[in-house]
């Protein structure tokens, strides 16, 4: 029993250390690119891209801001102040208080991720800005509308969560989000993941279509296998769902213009669960569905969302 025990406690040493390990690496690979601004003893990162009137970009779950920085964001810069964050637990942005201790629960609601967020935009000066939203970050984009409602230009939502959604998310999300989960199995998947597992990871988010050559070093996937990012997001989304349904009773608070923008082939948020549903919830809502197009439009479609920032920015008289 007690060499039991201690071979138990060289093994749990060993994971610990190789995880340590791989997160350093990662860090090193993968440093900030923008700046850490200080909210309330949080650490935000932000990156500030361009001229014009204020456009926030705010990523989906397993990201970060490096995800709209293969291009996309470039395409804005000439005609809007781009401001991207990390989401809180995600890339260099630190976790909120009070999260990630408790059972499959997260204090990182979407309202409370966007009052962090809101408070680092003000922080830069940030004024009535057109907000968009990808998967994940659309919720949280839709979060700040209806706290801000008069002082938010627009939204525009790419294959956005944004209605309940019937069914569970999949045992990975319920083993890392609990608390024995992500003591013991959490590391066990930063110290030892494959690259192959990392790479049918992403091929399967931007199915039907590829994902761009590099793109996981560029997003830094070391960084979303950190123990910390990888138990905040699957208590962020495990938590998610209540939060969905409260939200949608007051979507018809949602009076600026809305441009939503989905793929019909996205079956990591359907269409006809979200976007779709959503149209019928929101005065000025205006929903293009792209034919046979995955979840990755910002990659795969980044000239439609152009197309819909632009359309907010007329809808909202900011061009």
């Amino acid at each position: 029993m007690f060499l039991a025990l201690v071979l138990l406690a060289v093994l749990i040493g060993v994971v610990q250390w190789r995880a340590a390990a791989r997160e350093a690496a990662a860090e090193a690979a993968t440093p900030p690119v923008g700046q850490i601004l200080n909210i309330d003893g949080v650490p935000v990162h932000a990156l500030v891209m361009g001229e014009g009137p204020d456009l926030v970009l705010i990523h989906g779950a397993s990201g970060n801001l490096r995800d709209f920085t293969t291009g996309f964001a470039e395409q804005l810069t000439d005609r809007y102040r781009v401001i991207l964050f990390d989401r809180p637990g995600m890339g260099w942005t630190g976790r909120l208080p009070g999260s990630g201790g408790a059972w499959n629960t997260s204090e990182e609601t979407p309202q409370a991720q966007a009052a962090l967020l809101q408070k680092a935009a003000d922080a830069l000066e940030v004024r009535n800005p057109i907000v968009l939203g990808h998967s994940f970050g659309g919720i949280v984009a839709i979060a700040w509308g209806l706290s801000r409602p008069d002082d938010t230009a627009a939204l525009v939502l790419a294959g956005a969560v944004s209605e309940p959604w019937p069914g569970g998310l999949g045992w990975t999300y319920t083993v890392n989000g609990s608390l024995p989960g992500g003591a013991l199995f959490v590391p066990m998947v930063t110290a030892f993941v494959p690259k192959s597992y990392v790479e049918a990871s992403i091929n399967a988010i931007f199915a039907p279509q590829e994902a761009p050559a590099g793109y996981g070093d560029h997003l830094g996937t070391g960084l979303t296998l950190r123990r910390t990012s990888l138990r905040a997001n699957a208590q962020q989304v495990n938590a998610l769902r209540p939060h969905v349904v409260e939200m949608q009773k007051k979507y018809a608070r949602l009076t600026m213009p809305i441009e939503a923008v989905h793929g019909d082939a996205d079956t990591i948020v359907p269409a006809h669960i979200h976007a779709e549903v959503l149209m019928g919830d929101v005065p000025r809502g205006a929903l293009k569905i792209l034919p046979g197009q995955g979840h990755m439009l910002q990659h795969t479609a980044p000239g439609e969302l152009v197309a819909a920032i632009d359309r907010a920015a007329a809808h909202a008289g900011l061009r």
